[in-house]
């Protein structure tokens, strides 16, 4: 199943070469299949994310790329947080496609050949705060039944390498049922 959403755009790219809570907006990124971001702290077939490097190295790379939608700035900045694209440290910012809702495997093609598989929800972590003060607990929720909701992006892998820039088309493609929920990675 295909979504061809209009509305469903980049809005930002962004990268850092070093970990730090944010990454520089660019013109451009490369995605690299199988490794992420070409420049990108994060880029690479095994972990690079610096808790989990010293859980385990040897753990496949499932965060790749970061992605953020900017409806989560928006509602940030109504609640008085100075948020821009890039300062929670995604390489990619949305607009229109509702990822935290998206299931695991979801493939979004950005612009005309990139191609991310979404494997689970980033994990908010208290590095936020050095941002601004409370801006971690600000991305976290609870739904109906009480469950921890991390609203602070989603996380994925590159399956089809190409060059993403800001105004860039995003469809979405949905896997086959059954659909399973995003977790975090």
């Amino acid at each position: 199943m295909r979504d061809f959403s209009s509305d469903a755009t980049v809005t930002s790219v962004s990268r850092k070469p070093t970990h730090s809570p944010s990454k520089s907006i660019c013109d451009e990124i490369r995605l690299i299949e199988g490794l992420g971001v070409e420049g990108d702290a994060h880029c690479g077939q095994k972990v690079k994310h610096r808790s989990r490097v010293r859980q385990n190295p040897d753990q496949p790379n499932l965060r790749q790329v970061h992605l953020i939608h900017s409806e989560l700035h928006d509602e940030l900045r109504a609640r008085g947080f100075e948020v821009t694209a890039g300062i929670m440290g995604e390489n990619v910012t949305t607009r229109g496609v509702d990822l935290l809702s998206l299931p695991r495997g979801t493939r979004l093609q950005l612009g005309n050949t990139a191609v991310i598989e979404l494997t689970g929800l980033r994990n908010p972590c208290s590095q936020l705060d050095s941002i601004q003060t409370g801006l971690m607990e600000a991305v976290l929720d609870r739904d109906e039944e009480g469950r921890l909701v991390r609203k602070s992006g989603v996380m994925g892998v590159v399956v089809s390498g190409g060059v993403v820039r800001a105004g860039d088309r995003i469809e979405v493609r949905l896997p086959t049922p059954p659909y399973r929920r995003l977790d975090r990675v």
